[in-house]
């Protein structure tokens, strides 16, 4: 926590002169108009489902994160889940919560991101002091790069013990998103259909994991790479397949020269949007 908040106030205090003029961030609604923190956390407070779309390295989203958490424990049953944990690491994420293993343990026994001290150990330590439950709902990275070489036909492969780390085959798939559409687009056709492909798995298994840990009555809030819910599709569109009367919430995270006016390209993303200073410097 303590490095967390040192990266915090680096960040802020970069800014000199200018942090006292302009703000860091701004946040909007889904048609660009300006929206209060207030506003917002009143509709985060009646939803069943949040997701928490980031910039990976955005010291400020990182804040809002635990921010956004801890203002809606005392008033919600709030389930945290996360892209950054695998599925198989449940176990030994769980030990950790218990207090079995230490923090040292957990990162050698489990396969953390890079930035999981400064960026996800905040929101982690916050769910085992509020004895909160944390779901790694990621696939295994190992499943997603099999389906990236050969396509979805190799899941059907996999022996028992490891489809369980997965969602439920057959993955369904709409190649026409605009999502998985633009991920081809943007490599230049480099990657070839397999690629889309690959990322709807982790989209699939992330909202099959959110659903499966879901109770009614409870909040699940979930921290994810904002490509994997920007603009109302990829774990979003899993998630409706499965449970549609639900109430969705979708945050997205965009970086800005002037944070004042949100850029037409960055409308529409989500339910809400934090607007970042696009030069506040990145956790790595």
């Amino acid at each position: 926590m303590k490095g967390f908040l040192t990266l915090i106030l680096l960040a802020i205090s970069s800014f000199g002169a200018l942090a006292q003029t302009k703000p860091a961030y701004e946040l909007f609604d889904s048609n660009g108009k300006k929206v209060s923190h207030k506003k917002m956390m009143k509709a985060l407070l009646a939803a069943d489902i949040v997701l928490f779309g980031e910039l990976h390295n955005n010291p400020i989203a990182h804040w809002l994160q635990l921010s956004v958490a801890t203002e809606l424990h005392p008033k919600r049953d709030v389930v945290l889940g996360a892209e950054m944990v695998e599925a198989d690491n449940q176990a030994v994420l769980n030990s950790y919560l218990k207090g079995e293993i230490d923090a040292k343990a957990l990162d050698t026994l489990a396969r953390m991101w890079n930035n999981y001290a400064t960026d996800y150990a905040p929101l982690v330590d916050f769910a085992k002091a509020n004895n909160r439950a944390f779901i790694a709902t990621n696939v295994p990275r190992k499943y997603a790069s099999l389906v990236y070489k050969k396509g979805f036909e190799v899941l059907d492969t996999l022996a028992s013990n490891e489809r369980q780390w997965i969602a439920p085959l057959p993955i369904a798939y709409n190649a026409e998103l605009p999502g998985y559409k633009n991920m081809v687009a943007m490599m230049g056709g480099h990657g070839g259909a397999n690629m889309p492909k690959a990322q709807a798995l982790k989209d699939a298994t992330m909202a099959h994991f959110i659903l499966k840990n879901y109770t009614s009555g409870q909040l699940f809030l979930h921290f994810n790479g904002a490509y994997h819910s920007d603009n109302y599709e990829g774990i979003l569109w899993y998630l409706k397949q499965a449970q549609p009367a639900l109430n969705y919430i979708t945050i997205s995270t965009v970086a800005q020269e002037n944070v004042a006016q949100l850029l037409d390209e960055n409308k529409s993303k989500a339910d809400y949007t934090i607007c970042v200073d696009e030069r506040i410097p990145g956790s790595y």
